[in-house]
């Protein structure tokens, strides 16, 4: 009869010797996952800001060759009508489209003064602030194709407009020419990086939800 020798159990710096290779080569995997998914994330990152850079560069940069057919006149101040009817005069080709600007009879009696045929011009009044001049329009301008525009307003407004014309616009395929009016009145409520900051995020809520925020904001000063 033969008697089977019971092997001796590994000591455990032995047992401890074949794991550690394996928790080293985890580890490494590991790092090896989080390098690539950081490197992932930069890519990412990078491409979600170069892509939009690059598309308002382009906008930019073709802003001097455009001929636009209809000029954009965003409302506020009564010498944004005024400026408007003597573009309209000076460039009978482009029509001009008032967005919430003066009261109608004010806006008629400053067309008709310069002799401004009334084809060559239309109010609208369903804005309430300057980011809404922009997409209660937008539809409208797409409807009839219209690919470009001339953007006027006060020379201390163009700033905050464009930003929100580059987002709303542009994510239409619609670009723009600004035209600023020269002003030296000081105006009641000064624009503001945050201003710009708070409508440009409106103004991508839009693009992704067709909802302006208007809800959140305040009423009183918003134009």
């Amino acid at each position: 009869m033969q008697i089977k020798r019971r092997q001796a159990p590994q000591s455990a710096a032995l047992q401890y010797g074949h794991t550690q290779p394996r928790k080293r080569q985890g580890k490494a995997i590991g790092r090896a996952i989080g390098v690539k998914a950081i490197q992932l994330g930069l890519w990412t990152g990078a491409l979600v800001v170069a892509v939009p850079l690059a598309g308002v560069l382009y906008l930019r940069s073709q802003q001097p060759f455009l001929d636009p057919p209809v000029a954009l006149v965003l409302g506020g101040a009564p010498e944004r009508e005024q400026f408007a009817a003597q573009f309209a005069k000076a460039h009978p080709h482009v029509r001009i489209w008032v967005s919430s600007g003066s009261n109608p009879e004010y806006a008629r009696w400053v067309f008709d003064e310069a002799q401004v045929p009334n084809e060559q011009w239309a109010l609208n009044y369903e804005a309430v602030d300057t980011v809404t001049n922009f997409t209660t329009l937008i539809n409208k301008l797409e409807d009839r194709q219209i690919n470009q525009v001339y953007l006027i307003t006060s020379d201390y407004h163009m700033q905050r407009a464009s930003t929100i014309a580059l987002i709303v616009l542009g994510s239409r395929g619609i670009n723009f020419k600004p035209i600023e009016i020269p002003t030296e009145q000081v105006p009641e409520h000064p624009e503001s990086l945050a201003r710009e900051v708070r409508d440009g995020v409106r103004s991508l809520l839009w693009v992704v939800t067709g909802k302006t925020g208007l809800e959140w904001q305040p009423r009183a000063g918003s134009k």
